[in-house]
């Protein structure tokens, strides 16, 4: 049996990566708090356009380091640039209407933000040139959005009073720099390895950042490749990965992660909308189900993953939440609706067993 960790959900939970396809804050936030009642996340909209999407978003939280957009993309600079403002503005949209449709709650709440990484792999420095070829230009914009998410952790719980935190970093790029596959401008060449001991050094300073602010830290890659077990070792109390992206080398890690403690957010339900589902929307012919797969299928798909681990199947609903494989900003709003309560009803089965 999988050793307890404390966490603020219920077993048997489910919970969005992050982004969803529309563009108005209040219909957002209203969608995840009907469709996700046991870990509601704060909706992030990318499709409102700069600073809206998931660098953007992390670079208005960065605290003494100015960045604008650039032609080349995200760059820092020696003054705050229009697009960081705009971004700092609309997650302040975002904040009033989580906290007008949310008064009274009570219980779990997750926030997302881009981790170190992952922005040291997509923001250019000041002369070009992503941060990620600059040990001293990393480790500044790793300790700056320590330092911001910790202020935007006080003012969520400022419109939430009753939440209990939980804190996703995001790192798709963390493969790639660790695979050393990061690409220049150019695409000719690409950055060097980093070492794992920074990696793991940086990681941690803003997941530590984050436990002592009381919140739970999460990572979530959807890439392929994951370092499980360097996410444990930085200090992640949460994993959230892309369940088809699981190989056989991974279970060992997975396995040693929830042994100590570690929850398992499993992106079971497709971020996307399959193509037996989408047939059966234009009504084409298709060789499918016509729907997708049910929740049941979704609940089988965890316990599997569960049981390959070596744990019982009973015991899959204390250890995992379920998720969406990825964000579902590429998904259709019908599907992003559908996704959510795949993943809700998919957990409420792991909680019956």
């Amino acid at each position: 049996m999988p050793n307890d960790i404390e966490v603020p959900w219920r077993p048997g939970s489910a919970t969005g990566v992050g982004s969803l396809p529309f563009s108005d804050p209040s219909e957002a936030a209203r969608v995840v708090l009907g469709e996700l009642p046991d870990l509601p996340h704060l909706p992030e909209l990318p499709g409102r356009g700069p600073g809206a999407d998931m660098v953007g978003r992390a670079c208005g939280l960065l605290v003494e380091l100015a960045v604008d957009l650039q032609p080349a993309g995200w760059r820092l600079t020696t003054g705050e640039g229009l697009d960081q403002g705009r971004g700092r503005s609309m997650l302040a949209q975002d904040l009033d209407a989580l906290e007008e449709l949310a008064q009274g709650y009570s219980g779990p709440l997750k926030v997302q933000v881009a981790g170190p990484w992952t922005l040291a792999a997509c923001v250019e420095r000041p002369r070009g040139g992503r941060v990620l070829g600059d040990p001293g230009a990393r480790r500044d914009v790793a300790q700056s959005l320590a330092e911001g998410l910790s202020g935007h952790l006080v003012e969520v719980r400022g419109r939430v009073p009753g939440a209990e935190l939980v804190v996703q970093l995001d790192e798709p790029s963390l493969p790639s720099v660790l695979a050393g596959s990061v690409p220049t401008a150019s695409g000719f060449s690409r950055y060097r390895t980093v070492e794992e001991y920074e990696v793991l050094e940086l990681l941690r300073g803003v997941l530590d950042r984050v436990a002592g602010d009381g919140a739970l830290p999460v990572v979530h890659s959807c890439a392929a490749g994951v370092p499980f077990d360097l996410l444990v070792r930085a200090g992640a109390r949460g994993v959230s990965f892309d369940l088809s992206r699981v190989r056989e080398r991974d279970l060992d890690a997975l396995g040693a992660a929830v042994d100590g403690g570690v929850a398992l957010l499993v992106g079971a339900v497709p971020a996307t909308r399959p193509a037996s589902a989408a047939g059966a929307a234009t009504g084409a012919v298709t060789g499918g189900t016509g729907a997708g797969p049910s929740d049941s299928d979704v609940a089988r798909s965890v316990t599997v993953l569960w049981r390959r681990l070596g744990f019982a199947a009973d015991e899959a609903a204390r250890g995992c939440v379920v998720t969406p494989s990825c964000g579902l900003a590429g998904a259709d709003p019908a599907w992003a609706r559908t996704a959510m309560a795949l993943a809700r009803d998919a957990a409420a089965h792991l909680r019956s067993a």
